[in-house]
């Protein structure tokens, strides 16, 4: 940790120690260990603590639990530096992760997930609001795509790692869960020293801020976290329980993810450049209603796995849309905004995921088809919301019920 140095001078500072590039550099530690834990995970569970669809309900009940209080990165920041929270937070996470398969019970998966947890929402909290404050309006949708990019391409390599040695070296858990954590850690430590403390022009207002105008921003990111959760929960779940993936089975699909996040991310965020966040979130949450549909039809037709795992890759590409999420509250927030809303943001996010995956869990018992039909509906809801983003948002024009606004020029 050294001097504060003003962000309007960090282009005299070599590329290497630039913000963008320490975002990039956070951007790939940060997915190494949360998506080598994700990876492997149903197998873990299932294979040390025999866990069902209840248990794995309550295991993201926990898991979403700091996200939900996310606010209190609002109090910490009048004590502690954005940039360093992210880095302290973003090396709990690897931490927390490396020791993961230390504790193959119910009680110690909960505690260990609690911690990883806990780094891994303070990080995202404290990362998303430093990308939009460094980050130039007019450039935010393509590098945010290329930010994409780059967590994609680094997590890349650990899942190629896995599914060429995991069979074949006779890897177990215990190994993969400390390597990739204590790479994340690795980073977050050397970023924590190597990098100056870059002052944002516009000093972020340090409590809870809550503006009757942001509504709508708000209101997507409920659904957003409804409909996420459900992905995250569910759909890797079935993979397993269904289909009797194994580790190195789902360690591949994850590998088509990456591949096709590294390519099409940075398209994405010329998408929104070009096309505006409305009509891009319209496409996403439209594509997710049939791929959600779908879903359920695997449980109620008896449709294969090759069906299934194509779902899975288009559904989470989808989600990579959500960066459009990002830029329309970026065009229509105070600069002074950017910190407490991306705390309060991610705490509304996290209202639903507190109980819906163990509420889902006892659901999934007894009708996977329901816990799938119940997201498209989310998703028919989050696209009836999206018709009201207005095509050239700006404050004091976020909706489409606003005063007008006069249009840019295109």
């Amino acid at each position: 940790m050294t001097k504060t140095f003003p962000l309007a001078d960090a282009r005299d500072l070599p590329l290497w120690r630039r913000p963008v590039t320490l975002l990039f550099l956070m951007a790939a530690a940060m997915p190494v260990a949360f998506a080598t834990w994700s990876a492997l995970l149903n197998n873990f569970v299932i294979e040390a603590a025999g866990f069902d669809g209840s248990d794995i309900g309550w295991l993201h009940t926990v898991r979403e639990i700091p996200g939900f209080l996310a606010v209190g990165v609002i109090a910490i920041i009048i004590f502690m530096r954005e940039q360093v929270l992210g880095l302290v937070s973003l090396t709990l996470l690897g931490v927390a992760t490396a020791v993961t398969a230390w504790f193959p019970s119910l009680g110690g998966i909960l505690t260990i997930t609690m911690l990883s947890s806990i780094g891994f929402h303070y990080y995202e909290t404290v990362n998303q609001s430093l990308q939009l404050q460094w980050i130039d309006k007019l450039r935010a949708p393509q590098v945010l795509g290329w930010l994409i990019a780059a967590g994609s391409g680094a997590t890349l390599i650990a899942y190629v790692l896995i599914v060429m040695t995991w069979e074949s070296f006779g890897l177990n858990y215990n190994a993969v869960y400390l390597a990739s954590g204590g790479f994340t850690a690795a980073v977050a430590l050397f970023c924590l020293f190597a990098y100056p403390q870059f002052e944002a022009p516009n000093p972020q207002i340090k409590r809870m801020v809550l503006r009757r105008r942001y509504w709508l921003y708000y209101a997507l990111q409920f659904m957003a976290g409804a409909r996420r959760q459900i992905f995250v929960v569910f759909a890797g779940f079935m993979m397993v329980e269904r289909f009797g993936f194994e580790v190195h089975e789902v360690t591949a699909l994850f590998l088509i993810n990456l591949v096709a996040n590294m390519i099409c991310a940075p398209l994405f965020g010329r998408a929104v450049h070009a096309y505006g966040e409305r009509r891009t979130l319209l496409f996403e949450y439209a594509g997710l209603v049939v791929v959600f549909l779908a879903y359920g039809g695997i449980y109620m037709f008896g449709w294969g796995v090759a069906l299934a795992a194509t779902l899975y890759v288009v559904d989470h590409l989808l989600f990579s849309l959500a960066l459009a999420l990002k830029t329309y509250f970026q065009k229509i927030a105070d600069p002074g905004d950017i910190a407490p809303t991306a705390a309060v943001a991610f705490t509304i996010n996290h209202i639903a995921a507190v109980f819906l995956p163990a509420l889902l869990g006892y659901l999934w018992l007894v009708s996977p088809a329901s816990v799938f039909v119940l997201a498209a509906g989310m998703a028919t809801l989050s696209f009836m919301l999206a018709l009201l983003i207005p095509r050239h948002p700006v404050p004091g024009h976020e909706t489409i019920l606003s005063p007008a606004a006069p249009a840019p020029a295109e």
